[in-house]
């Protein structure tokens, strides 16, 4: 490409315009130098390759990681953190609906007991929850209706049980609370108009504040699911065998404690990031509608 630019020339006494042709594609741009990112990068390089080496050069024997990788126990122990995690995220969506609504119901019976639960278990941590449910014989030997059954609660309390339990109500908490702030973000417009067209306040919720609320809630309760994924690793603890707790019990009979922790992180990583891509299309569907109005309005 060239342009061309009126030089004067200042060897004639009229100076009258000399037209010389400058071609810009040979004109180099000067960057500047970012040392600072340079040192940044150079340090994070070197951090990488030392870890790397370490890692190479240790006392980690690789091909029993690569043994355990597909081993029997590991993948059941995979699927029982799957199924568990959408278990209890399942119950917990059920919860934390009908404690979003409880909280902004005009009664204050129903609204201070959702403020009283929603309190509780988010203020608890999660490890307690479960060694309170797992130890509930200690207060309760007995659990049921009176005369009707009745079973003693160190059988029914078993780890799974303990483990679903505790999962489900501490995640009830805080979807609710994800739940409350999506109908929030709903115009009170919307409320006045399906009251003045004669729609209860069941059918408000279902057909048109819910709706319109999950496009604030989804990208919330999928990081909230990632998140309860990893939380069921403390499961462990009470002897339930999910990923974890089955890498556990493995190393305690191999010795192998590294490898089998290395397999456990591998099996998380590859269920995250499968979960994520999930999570993103989820996310794109139900923005739809949103996108196109933004777009043609």
């Amino acid at each position: 490409m060239t342009l061309s630019f009126p030089l004067e020339d200042r060897t004639n006494d009229q100076r009258k315009p000399n037209m010389d042709v400058i071609d810009i594609s040979k004109l180099k741009h000067a960057r500047p130098l970012h040392l600072g990112r340079l040192a940044t990068a150079a340090v994070l390089l070197a951090a990488g390759a030392y870890i790397g080496y370490a890692f190479a050069v240790g006392t980690i024997d690789w091909p029993v990681v690569g043994e355990y990788m597909f081993s029997e126990r590991i993948m059941r122990g995979a699927v029982t953190t799957v199924v568990i995690s959408v278990i209890a995220m399942a119950i917990g969506i059920v919860i934390g609906i009908l404690t979003a609504i409880a909280r902004s119901s005009r009664n204050m019976v129903l609204s201070s007991a959702a403020m009283f639960y929603t309190w509780l278990f988010r203020g608890a941590p999660m490890i307690l929850q479960l060694l309170i449910w797992y130890n509930l014989a200690l207060v309760f030997p007995t659990i049921g209706i009176p005369g009707l059954w009745e079973a003693k609660t160190v059988v029914v309390m078993t780890p799974l049980a303990a483990t679903l339990i505790a999962l489900s109500l501490n995640q009830g908490a805080y979807t609710s609370e994800i739940i409350r702030s999506g109908m929030l973000a709903v115009d009170i417009g919307q409320y006045e108009a399906a009251k003045s067209i004669g729609m209860t306040y069941s059918d408000t919720l279902r057909r048109i504040i819910l709706p319109q609320a999950m496009r604030v809630v989804v990208p919330p309760l999928g990081n909230e699911f990632i998140g309860l994924l990893k939380v069921t690793a403390l499961a462990s603890i009470i002897g339930f065998g999910e990923l974890l707790g089955t890498a556990q019990d493995i190393y305690y009979s191999n010795a192998k404690i590294m490898e089998m922790l290395f397999v456990a992180t591998i099996w998380y990583l590859a269920i995250v990031s499968l979960l994520s891509v999930v999570q993103m299309w989820i996310e794109k569907r139900f923005a739809r509608g949103f996108a196109n109005s933004g777009r043609h309005g």
